[in-house]
């Protein structure tokens, strides 16, 4: 089968950043599906593991976490699915990626793909809606429902998990959504994802949000650049506020939060995964749940840019530009050359 994999961790511009390559088809185990991958999509994620884990010398590392495609074979314990079944997930990082043609994935973390969305639309939202979904209900403790429970500020709004969480905040919540962003079609972007304000990230949180007549809020989920936004952060959140990050700081005084008791939260959408928690099968329960939203037209997907066929050139343009910290919602690339 064709896969996409790097057998060492070099620059994106290096052409032997990412290889098109041939592997033998993988077997299912016990709880696997085996899926024809049709679209996927590229994550920070991605790039951070090609950059930093190197292969044992001679092997080839296949990344990729996020993919919609079709149930092939199933394992002899797999009771969710069946063959001819039309998927999405994320996948695990304890395993390979999905940038393969054919790609194993336990049932637990699977869902059955949203019926409304062509591929690339549906390979958009997988990872990115495990994490905002998990940020905001599991790590935070937002209630569902239109109940008003004050702010929620999201740094870095526009990006691939930011795009997904203003649409869960501001749909399934009674949260008043305030974005980040700072140029002219990102604030667009966050505006028609469903913020009610959008702020520049490139001035003072708390002097932005002052501008907008929101002195303090309850919630903030800090998507990147945790580390230079931190003080502006905690003055900007309300005494025992909720502050949940996805991103890598270098480090954080938490001494900081002791004073207005706010509560630290990280959201790692593949602990569940890796640790095959007793409560793993949630992640189906959220695709679900996630398609019939989409299917019903409350979620809409946040594809920012079609990228063409899954090939090594097409993914290193992929790498690169979101390396340039410019992307706007999630780039894909579907079909096989």
């Amino acid at each position: 089968m064709k896969a996409v994999a790097y057998r060492k961790s070099l620059p994106v511009s290096d052409e032997a950043s990412l290889l098109d390559i041939e592997l033998p088809t993988p077997t299912p185990g016990p709880r696997d599906l085996l899926v024809e991958v049709s679209a996927i999509a590229v994550n920070p994620v991605d790039t951070k593991i090609r950059r930093n884990v190197a292969p044992p010398e001679g092997e080839a590392k296949v990344i990729g976490w996020d993919a919609v495609g079709i149930v092939r074979a199933v394992g002899s314990e797999v009771n969710l699915f069946k063959a001819g079944d039309r998927v999405w997930y994320a996948g695990s990082l304890t395993r390979p990626g999905a940038n393969s043609e054919l790609h194993l994935v336990d049932e637990r973390i699977v869902g059955h793909a949203p019926q409304s969305l062509p591929d690339a639309q549906a390979a958009a939202l997988p990872l990115t809606t495990l994490t905002a979904w998990e940020l905001l209900f599991d790590r935070l403790g937002v209630a569902p429902g239109k109940t008003p429970g004050g702010a929620i500020l999201i740094v870095g709004a526009a990006g691939g998990v930011g795009s997904i969480l203003v649409q869960l905040a501001a749909r399934l919540t009674g949260l008043t959504v305030i974005g980040t962003a700072s140029r002219p079609e990102t604030v667009q972007w966050v505006r028609t994802l469903g913020a009610h304000h959008v702020i520049d990230h490139t001035l003072p949180l708390s002097q932005e949000l002052a501008r907008i007549g929101v002195p303090q809020v309850k919630y903030v989920a800090a998507l990147n650049q945790t580390d230079r936004h931190y003080d502006e952060i905690i003055a900007s959140l309300a005494p025992q506020g909720k502050l949940a990050l996805i991103d890598d700081p270098a480090g954080l005084d938490v001494l900081k939060l002791k004073r207005k008791s706010i509560s630290l939260h990280w959201e790692f959408m593949y602990t569940r995964s890796m640790f095959e928690t007793p409560d793993m099968i949630a992640q189906h329960r959220i695709l679900g749940e996630v398609a019939a939203l989409v299917d019903a037209g409350v979620i809409r997907t946040t594809l920012g840019e079609h990228f063409g066929r899954i090939n090594a050139a097409n993914l290193r343009r992929a790498h690169a530009l979101l390396e340039s910290n410019s992307a706007r919602g999630k780039i894909v690339l579907e079909g096989w050359d």
